[in-house]
């Protein structure tokens, strides 16, 4: 059984969110809350709610039996690029520099052992 949960618009350029992300991978889901709870990085609290949320869509979506979060793992994780918002910043002799704000869009896959 697996469920998914996705997470879109996040304010972090899709580069930093993929250092974080790639710490989870495949492992169990116990652990990975773990990392990300404890990770310095800021895009961390984004990656820890979504993969929260696919455990909580996995147990919503099995009524019958008990689920433990110690028998899930994380069996798919990526990000993709989402919107750009360009901004100007004034630049010597009345030029302008572009700010290119980055977004990007996490998806995690949660699913049951065996």
């Amino acid at each position: 059984m697996e469920a998914l949960a996705i997470n879109r618009y996040i304010g972090s350029s899709p580069r930093k969110m993929r250092l974080v992300i790639d710490l989870v991978r495949g492992i169990s889901v116990d652990k990975a809350l773990e990392i990300l709870h404890f990770s310095a990085k800021h895009s961390s609290r984004d990656a820890e709610k979504v993969l929260r949320s696919a455990v909580a869509n996995l147990v919503n979506k099995e009524d019958a039996k008990r689920i433990e979060p110690s028998d899930l793992y994380v069996k798919e994780v990526f990000v993709d690029q989402g919107p750009t918002q360009k901004r100007i910043s004034p630049a010597p002799m009345g030029r302008a520099y572009r700010i290119r704000k980055r977004s990007c869009h996490l998806t995690i896959v949660v699913a049951t052992k065996a």
